[in-house]
């Protein structure tokens, strides 16, 4: 097709041209302008928009009611297993709690039966010295065992200094008094030793 301004010249061309002649002017049909694009009614768009198949319509509801069910199911059964594994912590966490306190309760009976006892201090002092070893024991066998204090370097990772004490007969900066013992288990720190450091003023002289 002829652009607009060309098909526009050519008919003014022969529109002169048939006037010189005297003729009527015809122009070709195939010359002519197009006709300017028309709405597309919404009679049209329907009738060029395919209907819904109600059989394909009711095969998707089906699919769709089928993934809300299994969302559903999958939702319950996420909701259930949280709580199983809850349970199954709780369980374990009870489990391991009386194992260890089953084996401190001989323990604690020796303890009763010490404040029962009418001995003499000399005697209960005794007692008393056999329930701690029997306790040492028990967290040995849990393998806990005391971090060593009084006489070693100071050593930040397991002792916890209270202070400094003037003393002549231990190494400077040694741990010259335990105030309360330290543990660990196996390699792992329960608990630093609280201790006071030897200041040997002679070796620092020196």
């Amino acid at each position: 097709m002829m652009p607009i301004e060309e098909t526009e010249e050519l008919r003014t061309k022969e529109s002169k041209k048939a006037a010189a002649n005297g003729k009527e002017t015809k122009i070709d049909p195939a010359t002519e302008l197009p006709p300017p694009d028309e709405p597309i009614t919404d009679a049209e768009t329907a009738e060029a928009t395919p209907s819904a198949d109600p059989t394909e319509m009711e095969q998707l509801r089906g699919e769709r009611d089928q993934l809300v069910d299994r969302m559903a199911r999958m939702q319950a059964e996420f909701e259930n297993a949280r709580k199983r594994t809850e349970r199954e912590k709780a369980d374990f966490r009870d489990h391991v709690t009386g194992s260890v306190v089953e084996q401190f309760l001989p323990v604690l009976d020796n303890f009763e039966l010490a404040l029962k006892a009418t001995g003499s201090e000399e005697q209960l002092r005794t007692g008393v010295n056999l329930i701690v070893k029997q306790m040492e024991e028990v967290l040995n066998k849990m393998q806990v065992s005391a971090i060593p204090a009084v006489g070693e370097a100071f050593d930040p990772h397991v002792h916890e200094a209270l202070g400094t004490v003037e003393c002549a007969d231990v190494p400077d900066q040694h741990v010259a008094e335990e105030v309360r013992r330290g543990y660990r288990i196996r390699e792992k720190l329960l608990r630093p030793a609280l201790v006071r450091v030897a200041h040997n003023a002679k070796q620092v002289s020196e």
